[in-house]
């Protein structure tokens, strides 16, 4: 399986919080799985931790190296996919997370409740 790390997931995986649900923490450590980090998420997290709502590891980019998640870079496929989404989810974060999800046919990984409700495979983070 590939799967796509959430924002808050991919905290939760670097920090290995406790909190992460059994098969979550599995699918992310399963050797065989692939898994994607998104660009989009590594700016979310610099703008919260600029506004004080996120603690996360300064050396962010070399963390998510280490753990050998792989980078999934913005393209514009995604973009477009992004902006004509259904608005029942109106974080543009997550919207384009849900896009990569769909279009690179990843299942993201997440605790976000209103992402269900679109097209996409999820795992319950």
């Amino acid at each position: 399986m590939n799967i796509l790390l959430d924002t808050h997931v991919l905290i939760w995986a670097l920090e290995n919080n406790p909190g992460l649900s059994v098969g979550a923490r599995d699918s992310i450590t399963r050797a065989e799985n692939m898994v994607f980090v998104s660009s989009v998420s590594v700016w979310e997290i610099g703008i919260k931790r600029n506004l004080g709502k996120f603690e996360a590891p300064d050396n962010l980019q070399e963390e998510i190296k280490l753990h050998r998640f792989t980078p999934l870079p913005i393209n514009y496929d995604h973009t477009e996919l992004a902006g004509k989404l259904p608005d029942i989810h109106r974080d543009p974060f997550d919207r384009m997370l849900i896009a990569q999800a769909i279009i690179e046919k990843l299942t993201l990984v997440t605790r976000d409740k209103l992402i269900a409700r679109y097209d996409v495979n999820t795992l319950i983070a």
